[in-house]
C-alpha cells in the first residue's frame, strides 16, 4: 500500500517536527552547557521526540488510508508555540497538531485507527528499553524510551479528542492492555 500525501501534509509534519525538536532541547539545556551541546541536545531530541511524534501521527495515517479513507496530518501553529514557551517555564505542553480524517470509520474502525498511535510509541518504548540493554544507557536511548512511554500513556487519557477516549469506546480490555503496558514501560 502506497502512503498517500500532499507537499502541505509534508511542510507541516517537518514544521511540527522541529518544533517538537526545538522544545524539548530548550527543556533539557539546563542540563548542558556550550552550543555544541545544544546541538547534540537537539539531535537527540530530534531523534526521540520528533520521531515518537512523527511515527504516532503516521500510524492513525496509514491505517485510516489502509481503510479507505482520506486522512492528512495538520499541525496547529499555536499549539507549537505554547510548547515552546512553556519549555522555558521547566514543562512542555504539546498537542503539535492532528491527522484529520474524512469519510466515516465507525467505532471499530475509528478505534483500531485511534489505537495505531499510541501503539507505536508504546512499541518504540519497548524498542529503546531493549536498545539500551543491549549497548547500553545513553541519552538516545534513556529518552527515547522514557519519552515514548509518557506519549503512549499520555494519548491514552479516555476522555474528549485523545486516543484513549475512542480506544476505550471501542474495546475496554485494548484500553486497559495499553494502559498497562504504557505503565509497565514507564516504571522500567
Amino acid at each position: 500500500m502506497r502512503i498517500k500525501t500532499s507537499s502541505t501534509e509534508v511542510k507541516h509534519l517537518l514544521k511540527a517536527w522541529v518544533a517538537i525538536s526545538l522544545a524539548f532541547t530548550i527543556l533539557f539545556r539546563g542540563n548542558f552547557a556550550g552550543f555544541q551541546s545544544i546541538l547534540v541536545i537537539f539531535g537527540v531530541s530530534a531523534i526521540t521526540v520528533g520521531t515518537a511524534f512523527l511515527l504516532h501521527e503516521l500510524a492513525h495515517k496509514i491505517v485510516a488510508q489502509r481503510y479507505g479513507l482520506h486522512a492528512e496530518f495538520r499541525s496547529d501553529d499555536k499549539m507549537l508555540l505554547i510548547a515552546i514557551g512553556t519549555a522555558f517555564l521547566g514543562i512542555i505542553l504539546a498537542a503539535p497538531g492532528a491527522v484529520y480524517i474524512s469519510g466515516y470509520a465507525g467505532i471499530n474502525r475509528n478505534g483500531k485507527i485511534s489505537m495505531a498511535g499510541p501503539l507505536t510509541n508504546i512499541i518504540l518504548a519497548a524498542f529503546f528499553l531493549v536498545l539500551s540493554l543491549i549497548i547500553g544507557n545513553n541519552m538516545v536511548t534513556n529518552y527515547g524510551h522514557l519519552i515514548n512511554a509518557w506519549i503512549g500513556l499520555f494519548n491514552m487519557i479516555p476522555f474528549a479528542f485523545f486516543d484513549g477516549a475512542k480506544i476505550l469506546r471501542w474495546n475496554k480490555k485494548v484500553y486497559v492492555a495499553m494502559v498497562a503496558a504504557a505503565l509497565l514501560l514507564m516504571v522500567l
